[in-house]
């Protein structure tokens, strides 16, 4: 099994090397300012966690994809800041608000392509696999963005429908990370899928981590604005919760406190502010964080039926360090 430090030093050494088309820059450059900004690189380190759970060293046949996933992944971040009007995107300018949305799009499309290309480079033996699941992953996440942005006009969402919803737009790219470095490294197909419910569920309490943070967070921690699910509308597991928990009416009044104007800074501290407040008084953080405590729970009995000992460990200490986020 290949060490920890190697992998690390692996993801380390891949995003600081990984290269782009020079020109145009105004297309390109914002592909090398989303990934200079860094992030948790938690997919294409999920990856090759599975990868080394069947092999000894770390080949270039793995590399390219795990980066690929990477890339794919801020290009749907690209485009949701579009779509959510966010500032602010790990403590700097999204690319939209740097340059404006017209490039934000067209270089977000470009840098779904190079995903492509790079997930394209797994081998032979492999690469019709790893192309089905991942091009299977990417129309799921565009339907999760499409279930995501329908429910902000909707009042009924039920907490079903919101979870299939974030499983759709977070769980199955997690899924297909965990998924698709055990199938290039070889594994039997009951273990790749086994690591894909792994991630999957994994995805799920990060998620639903990502919506408490979103409005009980650190800024600086979390690295955008907090309270923007509220500020924007959006309906987060804690709206969900809420409305599950409420009378008719705290329900009528958190409805109304959802459609408050957020236009200025004061008029945003007041919508946040209502908003929390009935969190609060209904109890919903504390709700969502047994939730993520539970769904992890589930990811590492999943993940328990694929390995055991130090194999085990490092899928628990990857899962661990997603929840401890909360804590």
């Amino acid at each position: 099994m290949i060490r920890q430090e190697k992998i690390d030093k692996a993801i380390e050494t891949l995003f600081d090397e990984i290269q782009f088309t020079s020109e145009p820059k105004g297309l390109y450059d914002p592909l090398r300012y989303m990934i200079a900004i860094g992030g948790k690189r938690l997919r294409p380190r999920l990856c090759l966690i599975t990868y080394s759970l069947y092999r000894d060293k770390i080949k270039s046949e793995i590399l390219e994809p795990a980066a690929g996933l990477e890339v794919f992944h801020s290009f749907t971040l690209i485009h949701d800041d579009i779509m959510d009007r966010s500032p602010l995107r790990r403590g700097v300018d999204t690319v939209w608000k740097k340059w404006n949305p017209d490039t934000a799009i067209l270089s977000g499309d470009v840098m779904c392509i190079d995903s492509y290309a790079r997930i394209a480079k797994a081998p032979k033996k492999s690469a019709a696999k790893v192309l089905a699941l991942f091009s299977r992953t990417a129309a799921q996440v565009c339907e999760g963005q499409q279930y995501d942005m329908e429910f902000e006009s909707r009042d009924d969402v039920t907490m079903d429908e919101y979870m299939n919803m974030i499983g759709l737009k977070t769980g199955v790219l997690i899924a297909c990370a965990a998924k698709m470095g055990a199938l290039i490294a070889g594994a039997p197909e009951l273990d790749c899928d086994s690591l894909y419910g792994y991630g999957y569920n994994l995805g799920l309490a990060f998620q639903v981590a990502d919506d408490y943070l979103d409005a009980y967070g650190d800024e600086k921690v979390f690295g955008k604005p907090i309270g923007g699910d509220i500020v924007n509308s959006k309906k987060s597991w804690l709206t969900i919760r809420a409305l599950e928990k409420a009378d008719e009416a705290q329900s009528a009044t958190l409805l109304q406190a959802m459609e408050m104007p957020a236009g200025s800074a004061e008029e945003k501290a007041a919508k946040i502010a209502k908003v929390k407040g009935l969190y609060d008084e209904l109890s919903v953080a504390e709700d969502a964080k047994q939730t993520i405590l539970a769904l992890n729970e589930k990811a590492l009995e999943t993940a328990s039926r694929v390995c055991s000992g130090v194999r085990y460990e490092r899928l628990r200490r990857f899962a661990d360090k997603l929840v401890g986020r909360t804590k």
